[in-house]
């Protein structure tokens, strides 16, 4: 069985519905699983130490979660146009995985939620790439041959799959977002199957 990592933050809970949605997306494909898992809130006064398991959700992820992976699906809110700060951080603590190379020559995929249509999705997509490109992983889109990508008024980009939550941040996933975070999961589990035969 074929493992993706589907790694994401999330506040207010947009970004892990499309999490869910990436994860089912993958799973469409045989012989293809998702794993989801998130990261803890970082403090804003001193280093918080967050128990081992969350109280709802998915576990925390830890190294082993993306040395095991076949892929890798990123997911974050948006924050001044860039990945939120959690994200940040642990993507922060995976020198020891660079220095190895352990995730070169995977694919990997991102994926956005904001609050307003203009807040910094595309901003945020390509913060999340670099440093997937310094790992070396192999960076993957949407291409305008997913029909939903040419129709939404919301979110969706060719970078990867975004969600425009509202000020409030609960305006629901539209049929377009839903549809484009599937076609990312499908696409990414896809992509990982036919790099390990």
């Amino acid at each position: 069985m074929i493992e993706i990592l589907v790694l994401y933050y999330s506040r207010y809970g947009a970004t892990a519905e499309m999490a869910q949605r990436i994860a089912r997306g993958i799973e469409e494909v045989p012989g293809c699983q998702a794993r989801l898992r998130t990261v803890p809130a970082v403090s804003t006064v001193c280093e918080a130490v967050a128990g081992d398991i969350p109280g709802e959700g998915p576990p925390y992820a830890g190294l082993e979660d993306l040395r095991e992976c076949a892929g890798l699906a990123l997911g974050s809110p948006t924050r001044f146009g860039n990945m939120a700060a959690p994200l940040k951080y642990f993507i922060d603590s995976t020198s020891s995985l660079w220095l190895s190379g352990a995730l070169a020559g995977k694919p990997a995929a991102v994926f956005t939620s904001t609050s307003s249509l203009h807040g910094g999705q595309e901003s945020t997509l390509l913060s999340m790439m670099l440093p997937l490109l310094h790992h070396g992983m192999l960076l993957l889109g949407l291409p305008y041959s997913e029909g939903a990508l040419l129709k939404t008024t919301s979110g969706g980009t060719p970078y990867g799959p975004s969600h425009t939550a509202g000020t409030d941040s609960k305006q629901p996933l539209t049929e377009e977002e839903k549809e484009l975070c599937r076609a990312l999961g499908r696409r990414l589990a896809h992509t990982a199957a036919t790099l390990q035969r």
